[in-house]
């Protein structure tokens, strides 16, 4: 079984730490910054062996050194992106593999929010790190790539079993469902979600992980019919 652990950091970006209890392995997920990471593992007696990376941006490399200066980890993160993370000791591109015990995690290449994003996908245990690729009823911004690529993300990731854990890096689940709303006024699961979300958010709680299930119905992203409406929609979001 593994464990994930999640560690809120900066104003709303999660930092996964995972846990295999039987190889006593650890690895931490897109590490904004190092100390609150370093905290949570020495709280559990976990000891850092590797960090993933999903993408360049700061918010999810921001840790890397000074993980890695404190415990000697193997730093693993896009090919496609290595002139920008500096700091990686391994690469990886779209069917290679990574392990943290005898759990195999296969990479995914979901480019368009970063022109070499990846994601993580552990398909025995039903887990996805998707870094901000797939968010709680949104998707990343197209910064480096396009709604096609982000069309198609969409419906690859849609394609996973429902029971997926969907572990992305930010608590924008909030703001996300509102805009939704917007777009699909008559979705009841939505509405039903957003109570939920809202009633959850008040209490101080996260909102994720998320499943693929909860995505196939909520989300309007995954739920564009085509490319074009996904454009039209991430434009929209963009400007409010």
């Amino acid at each position: 079984m593994l464990e994930v652990v999640r560690i809120p950091v900066l104003s709303d970006n999660y930092v996964w730490l995972m846990h295999d209890a039987a190889s006593g392995e650890t690895v931490v997920i897109d590490p904004a910054v190092a100390d609150p990471v370093l905290a949570a593992a020495a709280e559990r007696g976990w000891t850092i062996g590797q960090i993933w990376n999903t993408h360049w941006h700061g918010d999810h490399v921001g840790g890397n050194a000074a993980i890695k200066a404190a415990t000697g980890c193997t730093i693993t993160g896009p090919a496609a992106e290595a002139e920008k993370i500096g700091t990686l000791d391994r690469t990886v591109g779209e069917g290679d593999r990574v392990r943290i015990g005898t759990h195999v995690a296969t990479v995914m290449e979901v480019p368009a929010h970063t022109a070499g994003h990846i994601a993580y996908h552990l398909a025995d245990e039903h887990i996805v790190f998707v870094g901000d690729t797939l968010f709680a009823m949104g998707c990343g911004r197209l910064f480096e790539g396009t709604a096609a690529q982000m069309f198609a993300n969409m419906a690859r990731l849609g394609a996973l079993p429902e029971d997926t854990a969907v572990y992305c890096a930010h608590e924008y689940t909030l703001s996300n469902g509102r805009f939704a709303l917007g777009v699909e006024p008559d979705n009841r699961a939505l509405a039903a979600r957003m109570a939920e979300v809202e009633a959850a958010r008040a209490r101080g709680e996260a909102t994720v992980p998320t499943t693929i299930g909860l995505e196939r119905a909520t989300n309007i992203f995954m739920r564009a019919r085509d490319v074009e409406e996904l454009a039209q929609r991430r434009a929209a979001k963009d400007a409010a």
